[in-house]
C-alpha cells in the first residue's frame, strides 16, 4: 500500500468536490435541513416547558423536560436521516463519473492499486462529510449554553454519526462502482440504505430469534444506542464491519472490470 498514491487520489477528488461547488451545495443543503429540524425540536421543547408550568406532574411523568430525550436524541435521528439522503449525492460520482468519462480505465493503467484508488476516494468523500457534520456543532453548543443537557450522550451520539457516515460512504462507493450512471448509483445507494434502516420495523412480524438477527443488521438500531450514551463494542464492530465489507466489495467490483 503506497501512501503517496492514496494521497494523490485523495487530493484529486477533494479538488474535484470543492472545484465544482458540489461540496458547497451539499453542505449548504445539509445545514439548512438540519437547522430547520433543530429549530422545530427546540421550539417544541419550549412549548412543553411552558405547558409544564401549568401541569408539573404530567411533565414529570412523561419526562418532557429532559433535554436529551426531547431534543438531543431526536436531533441525532433527524441528522442521520438527512445524511442518508445527502451522502449518496457525494458518493454517486466517485467511480461512476470516472467510468463514464473514460478516466477510470486510464487511472487503472497507472501503477496505482485498486485498494489505493478506493481508499483515496473514500477519504476524500469522508473529509467532505466531516466538514458537513461539523457544521452542526453549534446545535449542542447552544443547548449547553441555554440548558443543562448530559454531555456524554452528545459525544457518543456524534461518534455514532461519524461511524454511520463511514458506513454510508462505503456503500455509496460500492454502488458507484456498479454503473456509469450517477443517478442510478445514487438511487441504488439510497434504496439499499433505506432497506437497512427500515429492517428494524419488521421485527414484530417474525420470530424472536429471527427478530434478533434483523435487529442486529438494522443500521439505525446501533446509532440509537450511541445516542443514549451507551458505548457498546458490538455497535462499533458493526459499523467497522459494514464499512470494510462494502469497501471490499468495491475492490472486487473494480477487479472484475479488469478481466472484462
Amino acid at each position: 500500500m503506497n501512501l503517496r498514491n492514496i494521497g494523490l487520489v485523495f487530493k484529486k477528488d477533494v479538488k474535484s468536490y470543492f472545484g465544482s461547488f458540489i461540496a458547497y451545495a451539499v453542505i449548504a443543503i445539509f445545514m439548512a435541513a438540519t437547522g430547520y429540524l433543530f429549530f422545530n425540536l427546540l421550539a417544541s421543547f419550549s412549548i412543553l416547558s411552558f405547558q409544564a408550568q401549568a401541569n408539573p406532574m404530567v411533565a414529570k411523568q412523561y419526562n418532557l423536560l429532559n433535554v436529551n430525550e426531547t431534543v438531543v436524541r431526536p436531533l441525532f435521528g433527524n441528522i442521520s436521516i438527512v445524511m442518508l439522503l445527502m451522502l449518496p449525492l457525494l458518493t454517486m460520482k466517485l467511480l461512476a463519473d470516472e467510468k463514464k468519462s473514460g478516466t477510470m480505465e486510464l487511472l487503472l493503467t497507472y501503477p496505482v492499486r485498486d485498494a489505493e484508488v478506493v481508499i483515496g476516494k473514500f477519504l476524500a468523500c469522508y473529509t467532505v462529510f466531516v466538514a458537513m457534520l461539523l457544521s452542526t456543532i453549534s446545535y449542542p453548543l447552544l443547548l449547553i449554553n441555554l440548558g443543562e443537557p448530559e454531555v456524554v450522550p452528545i459525544l457518543t451520539g456524534y461518534a455514532g454519526l461519524f461511524l454511520l457516515g463511514a458506513a454510508f460512504i462505503s456503500l455509496g462507493i460500492f454502488t458507484s462502482s456498479l454503473t456509469e450512471n450517477q443517478i442510478i448509483a445514487g438511487s441504488l445507494s439510497i434504496s439499499i440504505l433505506f432497506f437497512f434502516w427500515l429492517m428494524s420495523y419488521s421485527t414484530m412480524f417474525v420470530s424472536a430469534a429471527f427478530g434478533q438477527i434483523i435487529s442486529y443488521l438494522a443500521i439505525n438500531e446501533h446509532l440509537e444506542s450511541l445516542a443514549k450514551g451507551v458505548v457498546d463494542t458490538e455497535d462499533i464492530i458493526y459499523f467497522v464491519i459494514f464499512t470494510v465489507l462494502f469497501l471490499f466489495l468495491t475492490l472486487r467490483s473494480l477487479e472484475s472490470k479488469r478481466w472484462r
